[in-house]
Parts: structure tokens; C-alpha cells; sequence
């Protein structure tokens, strides 16, 4: 089974194989979702047990990506909600170190980063019920409809998030733009 793809209804499904299969998903949507560098780690077990509690319960009737990031999507919120996580700051958040392999771009690596933290600023404009529909539409590429029955809300429900989060996220990222001054005036 790849990426994405329905599971079989008679497919023995493992915990262990779902995690090597769908880490980095799941580690990217925590991220997207809020959850610090810090607690990443926590956060991405935390999805995994609620898998390996949960496992019996995929009725496969969605993909297997779509019912992790729902669980994702409530592991995040509650992480988020962690009142000790709040002003917590990872130590690669705090210095970033530089890649000194010779075959990188050191300006690749920069123009990296800087889209990387743009796109984070602007995610953390959006509040969690917007933020969870702009990336599963906008990043995941999840139809409106799978999101609708994820979230449990009406599809123009998900339109009109999504169109929240579109003019957030747009002016969030605006705000970041260098402002120009012409004849001492802003």
C-alpha cells in the first residue's frame, strides 16, 4: 500500500507499518498544524497511540492519510492547548545552525528558510478550524467533500473557512513584505 492509497478492508493493518509508511506525513501536518519543533516528538507518539488504540476502528471508507490527519488534527489542538507549551522554544528555533555539506547552496538554503518561516508566519495568523482546512486543501490537496466529513461540517462550511484563511494568510504574508519609503513618507 503507498502513500495515500485506500487500504484494502481485508488488509491486516500494523501500527509499525503505518508509522514508517506515514512518519513524515504525519510529522509535516503536526508542524502545519502548530505544534512546535519542541513537542513534535510528543505530539507525533501521541497520533501513533491513538492509531494503535483506534486501528481496529478504520473502517476504510476514507484514505488512511485523511483519517491520520484527523487524528492529527486533534492531537495538534490539544497540544496547542498544553499551557506549559506555550512560550516553549526549541534550541533550533533559537539558533539555527547552518548546513556545511560543500554541495549545498548556502543561498538555496537561505531562500529555504525564509520561505519556511513565511509560510509558518502566515499559518499562525489562521486559527486551528481555518488552519486545518487551508492545509488539507491548499498543502494536502484533500477535496472539499473528504474535508467536510473529516471535520464533520457542511462542504460550504469548508468554502467559506477556506476562504477566511485565504484572505488571513494573504495578509499575514503581506505583513511581512518590506515596506518601501518614498520622500520620508510610509
Amino acid at each position: 500500500m503507498t502513500s495515500g492509497q485506500l487500504a484494502e478492508p481485508d488488509a491486516v493493518l500494523d501500527v509499525g507499518q503505518l508509522h514508517d509508511e506515514y512518519a513524515d506525513f504525519v510529522w509535516r501536518n503536526l508542524q502545519r498544524l502548530g505544534v512546535a519543533g519542541a513537542n513534535l516528538e510528543d505530539a507525533l507518539q501521541d497520533v501513533f497511540l491513538v492509531v494503535h488504540r483506534r486501528l481496529g476502528s478504520f473502517d476504510h471508507s476514507a484514505k488512511m492519510s485523511t483519517w491520520l490527519f484527523g487524528i492529527c488534527l486533534r492531537v495538534a489542538a490539544a497540544h496547542r492547548r498544553k499551557p506549559y507549551l506555550l512560550h516553549e522554544r526549541s534550541s533550533a528555533e533559537i539558533q539555527d545552525e547552518p548546513d556545511s555539506s560543500p554541495s549545498v547552496d548556502p543561498e538555496q538554503v537561505a531562500m529555504r528558510r525564509e520561505a519556511e518561516r513565511r509560510l509558518n508566519l502566515g499559518l499562525e495568523a489562521l486559527g486551528l478550524d481555518r488552519r486545518a482546512v487551508f492545509v488539507m486543501f491548499e498543502i494536502e490537496g484533500l477535496p472539499a467533500g473528504a474535508i467536510a466529513e473529516l471535520l464533520g461540517i457542511a462542504p460550504g462550511t469548508v468554502y467559506s473557512r477556506l476562504h477566511r484563511a485565504r484572505v488571513e494568510f494573504s495578509d499575514a504574508i503581506a505583513r511581512q513584505e518590506p515596506r518601501v519609503v518614498v520622500g520620508g513618507f510610509r
